[in-house]
Order: structure tokens, then sequence, then C-alpha cells
């Protein structure tokens, strides 16, 4: 059962499947500017959350981890792009700059980005965080943290769409 407290939402995935699933639920809500930060250990469920959110923003493009290119692409028809950010191997938050984040921040696609935590100090204040935690082997805990105005509408309309009421 979800747990919604104020601007924050608990709940667990059962399988990778349902982690997709979700995410879809959560793509299909996202604008042009989003952005959605990844938190969680390796084998936590980051990149298969983000195969939902670009499969549910309107990208048939294949998803990867962007472990060893940092920034990966998804279009989708109408030549939108969704870009998927991983930091895990930026050694400071400055690399972020350098790589060209804040161009892609203001740019006209969704921000994705997995191990948001390393360049928390260079990201917008506004912003949806999603703590991801390993249960088991299936099972994965998820914590959406909506941080302003339009990511606590994005997280109701979330709530809604992927459990009803």
């Amino acid at each position: 059962m979800p747990i919604l407290e104020g601007q924050s939402l608990d709940f667990l995935s059962h399988s990778p499947e349902q982690t997709q699933r979700f995410g879809v639920r959560l793509g299909e809500l996202l604008k042009p500017g989003d952005l959605v930060c990844l938190e969680g250990d390796l084998g936590s469920g980051k990149t298969t959350l983000t195969q939902g959110i670009a499969r549910g923003w309107g990208s048939l493009d294949p998803v990867s981890s962007p472990t060893f290119v940092l920034i990966n692409q998804y279009r989708r028809a109408d030549s939108q792009v969704l870009y998927h950010v991983d930091a895990f191997r930026l050694g400071s938050s400055q690399e972020a700059v350098h790589l060209g984040l804040e161009d892609l921040l203001a740019d006209h696609g969704p921000v994705v980005v997995e191990w948001a935590d390393r360049i928390a100090d260079v990201l917008p204040a506004e912003r949806l965080w999603i703590h991801l935690r390993w249960v088991d082997d299936l099972r994965r805990g998820l914590r959406f943290e909506a941080l302003g105005n339009h990511y606590e509408r994005v997280l109701e309309r979330f709530k809604r769409s992927a459990f009803g009421g």
C-alpha cells in the first residue's frame, strides 16, 4: 500500500517489470524541462525505472545505462528528446557543469539523472527526487519526493495514475 505524506510517496515494487510500469506512469506525466533525480545503490533499479520513464514519455529507443558515455538521448516521434544522465563516474559536480548539464536543463526535454546525489549541489532546487532501495532479489522500495509546486502536482497525478483514487 503506498504511503503519501505531504510531498513524498513511499511504495514497493515487486518486480523489475512493475518498476518499469511505474516508470511508464511517470514518463507519461513529464513535460519539457522536468528534472527527475534518481538515487540508490548499484542494482536498485535506477536504469529499470528509466526504461519505463522513456517508454511512457513516448520514446521507442532502447534504454541503457549511460555509465560510460555519461549522457544518452532518447527521441520520440515528434523529435523531442529525453536526456538520461549518469553521474556515477563524475569526479565532482563541476564535471557535470563542464559536461553541459545546465544546457540540458535549459533545453526542451525532460532530464533523468542517475546518481543525482553526487551532483545535487548543481541541480535546480525544484525537482522530483526518487530514492530506490534494494529489498530483496525482486522487490525494490521507492520513495518519491516532490521539491516545488510543479513536482507536487506531478506526484499527485502519478499517485492517481499508478494507484487509483
